[in-house]
């Protein structure tokens, strides 16, 4: 089974109208198909799927995932941006929102932990380009070598308007 790319994810969701609005409001989303009160499915400004994210609303009631606390269950779903710019960007919408978590220099991945008005967590990432591997962070990468993100030195490093790799930026 020769995946090429994930086609979308689809997700529950306690108030469809609340996610909607986080999902255009912070992330640029655009919303493809509205059924107030039951499902939207959105597309990523930059993606050429028929849909990224489908959400279906399931009611207040509805209690937090447990995945990883006390069930198994997905963690995070991750989106790539073209540059570390746009990846400030976002970070700054998800400060003034509250909803950012967490960010990770993973070498060659450069990754923000966010949580949606639900709880759940995604991550927005952009890709070291591969043209910009050294032998010494392809072996911290192997390691797994990992720390928090110092989005401006990375930025002061290799450029606000960079564009990132696509996929898995370390040679095989």
């Amino acid at each position: 089974m020769p995946v090429t790319r994930l086609n979308h994810a689809v997700l529950y969701v306690r108030d469809v109208q609340v996610t909607r609005d986080f999902y255009e409001q912070v992330l640029g989303f655009e919303t493809l198909i509205w059924m107030p009160g039951r499902a939207a499915f959105f597309r990523a400004s930059g993606s050429t799927n028929d849909h990224d994210l489908g959400t279906f609303q399931i009611g207040a009631q509805a209690g937090p995932s447990e995945a990883g606390r006390s069930s198994v269950g997905l963690y995070h779903l991750a989106w790539e941006v073209d540059t570390l710019a746009e990846l400030q960007r976002i970070a700054g919408l998800l400060q003034e929102r509250g909803a950012l978590v967490g960010a990770t220099d993973h070498v060659t991945t450069k990754a923000l932990y966010a949580k949606d008005p639900d709880g759940i967590e995604f991550e927005v990432c952009w890709l070291l380009p591969a043209d910009l591997l050294d032998e010494e962070t392809v072996d911290r990468a192997r390691k797994g070598t990992m720390g928090p993100l110092d989005l401006p030195y990375e930025i002061s490093r290799y450029g606000a308007e960079t564009r990132g790799g696509i996929g898995v930026s370390i040679p095989v």
